[in-house]
């Protein structure tokens, strides 16, 4: 190895987190260190664009709690790290956070960073949000740095007892990979193609919601208050995986009155879905930072979100969107019509969220600020 060059390895789940947030920090930090990176590969991904700037070291991960394949990945896991000897360990998501900080202590790794993108047990009650909850303390305990994603969300870390508040930190004004300000843009002939694919008329607005369908997402608010019959002749635009078949729901609820609902499955261009939209709604009840609302904004999409913990770090209020309560139909409803009959007021939120987004998250500003992170390590 290069004398002054760090052995770093980046441990997630799923090489689609990889893909999607971790591409640019990889490329930086593969500069100046000597980068490997573990994570669930699939058979059928090539991943020929990650291993250019890299090595893959594939390792099966099960995404949801699985005793025995976990112990398998954990032993496993140990075996790499005592082969490779690196100085640096860093684990995005929370799976990948507990086996590899368990492993990545165990076998002495003298850095041991881990990432908060979210807490799933927020929305939990019983014995699973004390069993997850107490996953995340264990994992902040193991890990020698703690970087969150938000500031919110590390201020709800420290009040809850999961990390202690000098050891966690915040790269700029959050996010772990801001966004890319070229890909996301105002982009007046994507807006054109997606309209025209779908039918929806260039005067119609178009509320957007672009992100997995379940139910945490509070996708039956949205579904909700867009029913109010005020919103007639709007669109709301739903893109992303149904995981808890929602689209059924979301439809019965809409059934009689107010907007269309228009639903696409999948997308690898997001970019252009939210180049089509006039309003971004991610009406959450839980989030570690919500990039995709800064995405839109990069796209000069304001947002409709929930006030809750990380959202509120993506979305100045009565700025670059609107913030209503969680679980709050009615005031959700509010604040649609607000926007879809007042077109110069989203016009004022969209050029603010992009400007604001362009200052402070773009992926430029992100990665400076990892690389800068990793310049103060004690190693």
């Amino acid at each position: 190895m290069t004398p002054g060059r760090k052995k770093i390895c980046l441990v997630t789940t799923s090489a689609l987190t990889v893909r999607a947030f971790l591409m640019d920090q990889i490329a930086a930090l593969a500069n100046a260190h000597d980068v490997a990176v573990i994570t669930h590969l699939p058979e059928s991904e090539a991943f020929e664009d990650l291993s250019r700037l890299t090595r893959i070291l594939p390792l099966p991960f099960s995404r949801e709690i699985a005793p025995a394949a976990d112990i398998k990945s954990l032993w496993r896991l140990m075996g790499i790290f005592q082969r490779e000897h690196f100085d640096i360990l860093h684990t995005v998501t929370p799976k990948a956070g507990l086996l590899g900080q368990i492993a990545g202590f165990l076998q002495r790794i003298p850095v041991r960073i881990h990432v908060f993108t979210g807490q799933a047990w927020v929305t939990r009650r019983g014995i699973w949000r004390f069993i997850l909850k107490n996953i995340d303390r264990l994992i902040a305990t193991l890990a020698t740095h703690v970087i969150v994603d938000s500031p919110s969300q590390r201020d709800f870390l420290i009040a809850e007892g999961i990390v202690r508040r000098d050891r966690a930190q915040v790269l700029q004004q959050g996010s772990i990979s801001g966004v890319d300000t070229v890909r996301f843009r105002p982009d007046s002939e994507a807006r054109a193609r997606v309209r025209a694919r779908l039918g929806i008329d260039k005067s119609q607005v178009v509320f957007l919601y672009l992100g997995r369908l379940n139910i945490d997402k509070g996708l039956l608010d949205l579904a909700r208050a867009g029913a109010d019959g005020r919103l007639a002749g709007t669109v709301i635009l739903i893109v992303g995986p149904d995981e808890e078949n929602m689209r059924p729901q979301m439809q019965s609820l809409c059934a009689d009155s107010g907007a269309r609902l228009i639903f696409v499955d999948y997308t690898t261009t997001p970019q252009e879905y939210m180049a089509a939209a006039d309003v971004f709604c991610l009406p959450s009840y839980r989030e570690g930072f919500g990039t995709v609302i800064i995405e839109a904004a990069a796209a000069g999409v304001p947002a409709i979100a929930s006030d809750i913990y990380g959202v509120r770090d993506a979305v100045a209020d009565g700025r670059s969107g609107l913030l209503h309560p969680p679980r709050d139909a009615a005031a959700i409803r509010d604040c649609m019509l607000q926007l879809a009959t007042d077109d110069e007021l989203r016009r004022r939120l969209g050029e603010a969220a992009r400007t604001r987004t362009m200052e402070d998250f773009s992926t430029l500003i992100i990665t400076r600020a990892l690389v800068e992170y990793y310049q103060q390590l004690p190693i």
